[in-house]
């Protein structure tokens, strides 16, 4: 396929991102660079001057909600990309009610419990969406570890182990690759 024709058929497209920090914002960029041409996005969190080490956000930005400058910064890269912005802390029936029109949906929580909680929301509710997640992504370094498994509707993007605590921080470069490579399962999926 052309790079026209890929973009043909993913602005067709709506991908649900459910976080807006280090994965999210890095996966939606990565998503509107390419085409999709819809995006739902959900978060309620503020961005602080630590996230800018990881996050796709700007230093005038900060005290903003991330859902919003989010927005703006992906109408920045695509002005054609349509985004729907949704500023709260998603529990399983507003995952139901939002992602539940978009072609496949993105995990992009800091905690373990909001991970397992949009996969059952997801698997229970919307069996028939793919959910890409990404899991273990702390510290830096072993790139060799980072992978991308698939079990049957859910895709696991990380190495799986590696995850991010006080004395494993999420640094820029591990969770940029995690967050493209969520992007990549997503081109995947979708073309």
């Amino acid at each position: 396929m052309t790079f026209d024709e890929i973009r043909a058929v993913l602005k067709k497209k709506t991908v649900g991102i459910a976080g807006c920090g280090g994965l999210g914002s890095n996966c939606a960029v990565a998503l509107a660079r390419a085409g999709v041409g819809t995006l739902v996005i959900a978060d309620f969190d503020v961005i602080v001057e630590s996230n800018l080490n990881r996050q796709y956000f700007f230093h005038d930005q900060i005290g903003m909600l991330k859902v919003f400058a989010l927005k703006i910064n992906l109408e920045r890269i695509n002005p054609d990309i349509k985004v729907h912005a949704f500023d709260l802390r998603l529990c399983p029936s507003d995952i139901v009610e939002i992602f539940s029109h978009c072609d496949v949906i993105v995990e992009a929580f800091d905690k373990a419990e909001m991970k397992q909680m949009i996969i059952e929301a997801v698997s229970n509710h919307l069996p028939d969406k793919s959910l890409v997640i990404g899991v273990g992504m702390g510290g830096w370094g072993d790139n060799n570890s980072i992978h991308t498994r698939r079990a049957a509707k859910l895709v696991i993007c990380g190495d799986e182990m590696n995850e991010v605590s006080d004395t494993n921080p999420p640094i820029a470069p591990r969770v940029g690759v995690v967050a493209n490579m969520q992007a990549n399962a997503v081109l995947e999926l979708l073309l």
